[in-house]
């Protein structure tokens, strides 16, 4: 295996610092490229999709559960397999508290292709408390390009589908994969994607903080337990 370099503190402290700068101005691009993405426009949803999750049927404004905001993340879990793909296992596991997301109008849910009959008892297995929904079916996933045709074949592929709420009207704000996803599973990674955002008041563009009565910065974080339903 290869190590690196051992110098001296003060040698380690220099290149620390000109790594900083660069890592600073990732940041930065960062921050403009999350701005961007909140400026995407919007496509209404108008296929009426049909899900089945713990309480039985539901459909793609029932997944909201009330919230402004929802993030779908395409679990990789075909009709014929036994067992969901071990790549969106570990995402799932690296997924925290969904209380900081609630509490800013957003909810985090998983779709897959498989029958909840399957979902359900691998779910238990894995012990998520992430609500889990299937799609089996429907043309969710080949709608939102999840699962795709190659060589007269279905293929899976991992993602996470971003939505926005405005009343009864649902609409899709941004889709990303695979490698789109490299760095995600915590709460200000989701709301990055999301067109709304982290809804603090630095965010361009301006205007969203405030829409939801969400706490925001980290200032108005709270212990999970704490935040108000």
């Amino acid at each position: 295996m290869s190590l690196p370099e051992v110098v001296s503190r003060e040698r380690w402290r220099a290149a620390r610092e000109e790594l900083l700068v660069k890592e600073k101005a990732v940041t930065r691009a960062r921050d403009a490229v999350n701005a961007e993405r909140r400026r995407l426009p919007m496509v209404e949803v108008e296929e009426e999709y049909v899900f089945e999750g713990g309480d039985g049927k539901a459909t793609l404004l029932d997944l909201f559960e009330g919230r402004h905001q929802l993030v779908v993340y395409h679990f990789m879990f075909a009709p014929e397999w036994d067992a969901g793909c071990r790549s969106c296992s570990g995402f799932l596991d690296q997924v925290g508290h969904l209380a900081h997301l609630k509490a800013r109008g957003t909810t985090l849910v998983a779709v897959s292709r498989a029958p909840y009959t399957r979902i359900l008892p691998f779910k238990a297995r894995m012990g998520w408390t992430v609500p889990w929904y299937s799609s089996y079916g429907s043309d969710f996933n080949h709608d939102f390009e999840v699962t795709l045709e190659h060589d007269g074949e279905l293929v899976e592929r991992p993602g996470i589908s971003c939505f926005l709420r405005d009343r009864d009207r649902v609409f899709h704000t941004y889709s990303t994969y695979e490698r789109g996803l490299d760095g995600l599973g915590s709460t200000t990674g989701f709301l990055d994607l999301t067109a709304l955002g982290r809804q603090e008041e630095w965010e361009e563009p301006k205007g969203r903080a405030s829409t939801l009565g969400a706490p925001a910065g980290s200032e108005r974080i709270r212990y999970h337990d704490e935040y108000e339903n």
